[in-house]
């Protein structure tokens, strides 16, 4: 099965995953600019009681903005946005972003943490498209049953809230069974991994960390850092801080005053999102981090990043005696 029009012609078949607290509109635009899917969390857009609604300013920013650059730069257009919604139940604010999403007909949704056919239905109702984040079979099966038009395999080593499945174990059997849209997520920090995701049977790669230390990312300079001193010996997989397994640096938690070899577990119950967020402090001082950080050697733009992915990846294809161009088939 081809992949919708959408997500066809970017500059290398890659999208930049949403990061909780870090991906605001300057990431994204950058991200679509350099030719890339960008995507931010609607939950990232706070705003006070009584204010009008910061997403609704931020979607009307990026629209903008992308506009603005297609029309300077006909020959080489923005790739499409993409908005993260969380739909587990303790979202009080999902309804209303929802709302805002489709009045400005958002073309992207990922969906994340619960699979709700009201919420597919509603990109459906303009032509949006919705990829649900799984980090198992079952829950792919369940999630395309219920009107999902992709999915988002967030395998072993992905940053953050990640499974525990080795990504060539999930994308075969999902492949088995699903040939529509399937990006691979998973310690992808290079253009090698970008094309091993595609070899595997993945359409596209979901990159999250890389972009975590880059110019545009709305991170603190320490967590940058961080990930450029660190490698995949400095991550530690937990259900402490959020209820939900994920990968977490070592020495932000040991900065936090925890013991990151002795933390005990929580369990799912203890997500709440009704503020937000679920635990703040535990994306603000307890930093997330994919296992592919040892590709990250400095601090630099998004555009440079994007860069070194699309030579990467080149390079990686003229190893293997491929043609540098993706024929649209792929």
């Amino acid at each position: 099965m081809a992949l919708p029009p959408i997500l066809q012609n970017l500059r290398i078949p890659a999208f930049g995953a949403p990061l909780f607290i870090i991906q605001h509109p300057e990431l994204v635009i950058a991200q679509c600019k350099a030719g890339i899917v960008g995507c931010f969390p609607a939950l990232n857009a706070r705003e006070a009681e009584g204010e009008p609604p910061l997403r609704d300013a931020w979607l009307t920013l990026i629209k903008e903005e992308l506009d603005r650059h297609n029309q300077a730069n006909p020959d080489n257009p923005a790739a499409p946005y993409a908005v993260n919604q969380i739909v587990h139940r303790s979202n009080a604010r999902l309804q209303r972003d929802m709302e805002i999403c489709v009045k400005h007909e958002v073309p992207i949704y990922v969906t994340s943490l619960g699979a709700r056919e009201e919420i597919y239905q509603a990109a459906h109702s303009y032509g949006g498209i919705c990829l649900h984040d799984i980090i198992n079979n079952d829950f792919a099966k369940k999630a395309i049953s219920k009107g999902a038009d992709g999915l988002v395999a967030v395998a072993a080593g992905a940053g953050g809230h990640a499974g525990s499945t080795s990504p060539f174990a999930l994308i075969q059997e999902i492949r088995e069974w699903f040939d529509g849209p399937l990006l691979c997520s998973g310690s992808i920090a290079t253009g090698d991994g970008v094309l091993a995701a595609e070899a595997m049977g993945a359409d596209l790669a979901y990159i999250g960390t890389a972009f975590i230390a880059t110019e545009e990312a709305n991170a603190h300079p320490e967590y940058k850092q961080m990930l450029v001193d660190c490698t995949s010996k400095d991550i530690i997989y937990s259900s402490l801080f959020t209820g939900v397994w994920g990968n977490y640096l070592k020495p932000s938690i040991a900065r936090a005053g925890m013991d990151p070899e002795n933390l005990p577990e929580s369990d799912p119950t203890k997500m709440d999102f009704s503020s937000g967020s679920s635990k703040p402090k535990s994306w603000k001082e307890i930093w997330g981090s994919g296992q592919g950080i040892n590709a990250i050697k400095e601090i630099t733009s998004t555009a440079a990043m994007v860069d070194r992915l699309e030579s990467e990846y080149l390079a990686a294809r003229a190893r293997l005696g491929l043609s540098t161009v993706r024929a649209a088939a792929e």
